[in-house]
């Protein structure tokens, strides 16, 4: 997926911009970059975070950074900014994107007469091509217009120029951006977690779709929001921060709901519940409560050095990460039956590990209690499952194994409680022997964010989305 964050101000704009990208970590640990404006004349660096963290590539390079306006951006694809000198001007833009007809496009703007000067792993920098875009257009709305009409997928951006910033969010408003405020500045970011130590008070999100102009005194609005909308259901479930709130909907309270509802309707016979670190603690905790059974800390995350496991693409270095960054208890464990709560199942292979490692510390009884539905479908628009093919997910294995053909009765699978839903989740149970396993309901998810269902894309479990 990706973060990115932005801030113009009557003063230097270095700490808060370096803090400000680093709050969006979780949300990519392949690239980091980031630019500023000064005199006319861009700063840019960009570095590898595969195997550092962002504060630690960057921080030596602070004090060769001058300007009162910057963007930067944490990466799972291309590397970023781009700096451009184009008919619109000099600028520099970041993204947050899922190009699905990069190729298409890319012949498109080679057929132009454009070329590409950046490569990411020898394909075009997706990045890039959207600025190329852009400068297509008239001014810099007209070209982020073109983006919204040509690009498949998702497209989130901040754009650095000589007025100011200019943010513009998805057209369907996937992602989400909020946008901050205090004395002399704003900011805008993919995670609003970025803005209290910062001194920021949050004060506007931006619909989908909506572009402005940020100035440090004072937001412009450049094009007003769509009326339609589909957030992506999965950052409230995975990718968002606990104390973040989206649409002006906390991440850790939707979590909650969602343990609270599931723990009130469990009549499983165990001694205490725990979380998964980190996205299924909120969910245990709610559990916990709506079960009425004490919460424990059966398992901890070592932070100091493993960061998270979604990212890496060598299925060996991820199945390591995975193991290595939790630590099971075996003085809690021991004897014990045990409700361990987590955000997802993707491929399958941390629950194998984490199973297997639970039984071996003691536990007597290994029951798992999943914050989402099961994911079906591969995601088009983010790729946060970093996966591939359909394939890859434990689900369509497991269905393909069933139906002899993958994509067979699919839209029966993922309703929830049909005979063929129960089928898949009992196969899931049995092949890495779990004492019970429930997911969470669609129906239940949805209620707990509380948006309607047709402002959400929930198409990771059911298939149901806008493809324009």
């Amino acid at each position: 997926m990706g973060g990115f964050f932005g801030t113009i101000s009557n003063s230097s704009c270095i700490k808060d911009l370096y803090y400000g990208i680093d709050y969006n970590s979780h949300l990519g640990t392949r690239r980091g970059g980031m630019a500023t404006l000064y005199n006319g004349k861009f700063y840019r660096a960009i570095h590898n975070l595969e195997n550092a963290y962002f504060r630690s590539k960057f921080e030596p390079e602070l004090l060769s950074f001058l300007g009162n306006s910057g963007i930067g951006v944490i990466s799972d694809t291309d590397p970023q900014p781009i700096v451009i000198n184009s008919r619109l001007g000099k600028f520099a833009i970041v993204t947050v994107a899922c190009v699905n007809n990069i190729k298409e496009l890319e012949k498109d703007l080679l057929d132009s007469g454009r070329h590409f000067s950046e490569l990411s792993s020898g394909q075009t920098n997706q990045t890039e091509l959207i600025a190329l875009i852009i400068t297509q257009g008239k001014t810099f709305v007209e070209g982020i217009e073109l983006v919204f009409q040509k690009v498949k997928g998702s497209c989130s951006m901040l754009i650095l120029t000589e007025e100011g910033i200019i943010v513009a969010r998805d057209k369907f408003g996937r992602t989400p951006i909020v946008i901050g405020k205090k004395d002399g500045a704003y900011a805008a970011s993919s995670e609003p977690c970025a803005f209290p130590n910062l001194d920021y008070k949050t004060d506007y999100c931006l619909g989908a779709g909506e572009i402005v102009l940020l100035r440090p005194n004072n937001m412009q609005q450049l094009r007003e929001p769509n009326k339609r909308k589909q957030v992506c259901s999965f950052l409230w479930v995975y990718f968002g921060y606990p104390v973040s709130d989206y649409e002006n909907i906390n991440v850790d309270s939707v979590r909650y709901k969602c343990g609270l509802t599931m723990g009130n309707n469990d009549d499983s016979e165990v001694d205490f519940v725990s979380g998964i670190p980190d996205s299924g603690v909120g969910l245990g905790l709610g559990y916990a409560e709506g079960k009425g059974v004490p919460y424990r800390r059966a398992i901890v995350k070592y932070t100091p050095t493993w960061p998270r496991s979604f990212t890496p693409s060598d299925p060996g270095i991820r199945k390591l990460v995975a193991k290595m960054k939790l630590i099971p208890n075996r003085s809690l464990l021991t004897g014990k039956r045990v409700i361990f709560c987590d955000d997802s199942i993707v491929r399958g292979t941390q629950l194998s590990d984490n199973v297997s490692e639970l039984y071996k510390y003691g536990a007597k009884e290994v029951h798992i209690r999943i914050g989402c539905p099961p994911l079906i479908y591969t995601c088009p628009f983010l790729h946060f499952t970093a996966t591939k093919s359909d394939l890859e997910l434990i689900t369509r294995r497991i269905i393909q194994e069933i139906e002899g053909a993958h994509d067979k009765n699919l839209s029966e699978y993922s309703k929830t409680d049909s005979v063929k839903y129960r089928q898949l989740v009992e196969h899931i149970r049995a092949r890495f022997d779990i004492t019970s396993l429930k997911f969470n309901s669609l129906e239940n998810l949805v209620k707990a964010i509380g948006l309607p269902k047709e402002s959400l894309c929930t198409h990771c479990f059911d298939g149901s989305s806008y493809f324009d």
